[in-house]
């Protein structure tokens, strides 16, 4: 299995190759592919060096599958360029994800719609993965109506630049600025750009992807902060559903659900924090407790490594789930 890394000097990329190697992917050749600055670096796999090469050197090698995660210009434009030389594409950016002809996944929820013709994969927004992870059990268990969702998202999720800022404003040192604004001891409400409804597109990312994986009928409204953490995303999600629910019945159902751990007992302090999300895998859910103020309406608290789940893993488990059905 040759696997290409596209974006592998970036943060995902790093955690891409991390993860590919902690899963014993079957990687046969890895292909470090990064812009031309970067062509001719050495990269550290699996005991081997690798030397990076550029995109059009990487399409001519016809990698098994090539993982993207080099912004959406790259992948609008050299995602087809690999697919039409038989590489399948697991793309991480925006670029393809409500195109109507490429399928958004997550593999726990909808992996069984992929073919060996879905040469394009989405992988959806870090901070959709989490929350539909937890939703569409429960969805369909009870029927998700209405999702009300806040956000507090780590700054790894802007990437390099952002981590910079907050570690230059720790030491009070001048430099470059990922935000508009200082983001230690802060909160912006603001992430990504504005769109003409006054959402972001993040929150956007949030309501479209939803229906798109989970359901279309179910209604969701989301705000998305950026605070100075970097372990992780956290949200509190505030669900009503069509059908009353048990409180037991609803953390058993989180429990059985593959890639879910529940973390919720107030008698000794246990809830999900991105501290002890850094570095894994699983989505983390906890604060489970009835809305007292809405019939049917459940609120919890949801934590993920984004650069994990929310990007490197879910792709690599896409990749996983081909290999394993002989789609690739």
């Amino acid at each position: 299995m040759r696997v290409a890394v596209v974006g592998a000097t970036g943060m995902v990329g790093e955690v891409m190759r991390k993860v590919l190697a902690e899963r014993n992917f079957p990687v046969t050749e890895l292909i470090p592919v990064a812009s031309e600055r970067s062509v001719g670096k050495e990269i550290e796999f699996n005991g081997s060096t690798y030397k990076v090469i550029g995109l059009e050197a990487a399409v001519a090698a016809k990698p098994d599958i090539a993982l993207f995660s080099a912004g959406g210009g790259t992948s609008l434009e050299w995602a087809p360029k690999f697919a039409a030389a038989g590489t399948t594409v697991i793309d991480n950016s925006s670029a393809w994800r409500m195109d109507p002809d490429k399928k958004l996944v997550v593999p726990e929820i909808n992996a069984d719609q992929l073919t060996a013709d879905d040469k394009i994969i989405a992988n959806p927004n870090c901070s959709t993965i989490q929350m539909v992870l937890a939703l569409a059990p429960l969805h369909k268990r009870y029927g998700v109506e209405r999702v009300v969702v806040s956000t507090y998202q780590s700054i790894t999720g802007t990437g390099v630049k952002a981590v910079t800022q907050l570690e230059n404003e720790y030491t009070g040192t001048q430099g470059e600025m990922a935000y508009p604004y200082q983001i230690h001891r802060n909160a912006l409400p603001h992430c990504d750009v504005f769109e003409e409804n006054g959402y972001t597109k993040e929150e956007m990312k949030l309501v479209k992807e939803t229906k798109k994986i989970v359901d279309p009928a179910i209604q969701v409204t989301a705000t998305a902060v950026r605070i100075p953490v970097v372990g992780g995303h956290s949200e509190s999600i505030n669900v009503q559903f069509s059908e009353d629910f048990d409180l037991n019945e609803v953390r058993s159902i989180l429990n059985q659900t593959p890639g879910v751990t529940v973390q919720d007992n107030p008698e000794t302090n246990t809830y999900p924090m991105p501290i002890y999300a850094e570095g894994k895998n699983d989505v983390f859910v906890g604060r489970i407790r009835r809305d007292e103020s809405q019939p049917n309406t459940l609120n919890m608290w949801v934590v993920a490594d984004n650069l994990r789940k929310g990007a490197a893993t879910n792709a690599i488990q896409i990749a996983e789930y081909l290999v394993a059905n002989e789609l690739v």
